[in-house]
């Protein structure tokens, strides 16, 4: 059955139409968790064509996956953790790629939105948080996004990037310090 619309549909509902292959339910799920991606691969990557590229890779990845989906976490958690493996494998793409080139010294930065532009001022404070972010390893910057940014609990970071409980608290400390002591440079 085909709804007009599933604005207020429950997920399970949302998820059972979208596998048996109304398009309408998997837009409506793109529609709600496009934001959430957004976030999460512009926090790793800045605002620019890869995220962009990556973002619309996770809803490709979805769309075939999704039979997969067992139901054991929530979608979100579900699609988080694609946004973050495929985020996480451009990284490791453009090392190999920069290092075979040897391009060193390319510190081109890429803007994202961490709040609303207002003022100048919370501009200003946007693009020294960005290259603080843009300046830190990989590993940190995901915790720090899916922590500090996205407001993930620690549990639910641990969960959606396979990791232990342990690793994500050091990891965040780390991070934390770490960021610090860039934004005092910057």
């Amino acid at each position: 059955m085909i709804k007009e619309s599933y604005s207020v549909t429950e997920e399970n509902q949302l998820l059972k139409a979208a596998l048996d292959g109304d398009k309408k339910a998997f837009g409506e799920i793109v529609t709600r968790y496009q934001k959430m991606v957004a976030r999460t691969v512009k926090g790793m990557l800045g605002d620019s064509v890869f995220a962009e590229d990556i973002g619309q890779e996770v809803f490709i990845k979805l769309y075939y996956s999704l039979s997969e989906f067992r139901g054991e976490a929530k979608l979100s958690t579900y699609i988080q953790k694609i946004a973050v493996n495929l985020t996480l494998n451009e990284i490791k793409r453009r090392k190999r790629f920069f290092s075979m080139f040897s391009q060193k010294g390319n510190n081109e930065m890429y803007e994202f939105e961490v709040a609303d532009h207002d003022t100048e001022e919370r501009k200003e404070a946007s693009e020294i948080v960005n290259k603080a972010l843009m300046a830190m390893d990989p590993k940190f910057r995901i915790i720090v996004t899916m922590r500090m940014l996205q407001g993930y609990s620690t549990k639910e970071t641990a969960e959606i990037l396979d990791l232990p409980l342990g690793t994500v608290l050091s990891r965040l400390s780390r991070a934390q310090e770490q960021l610090r002591n860039i934004l005092e440079k910057l």
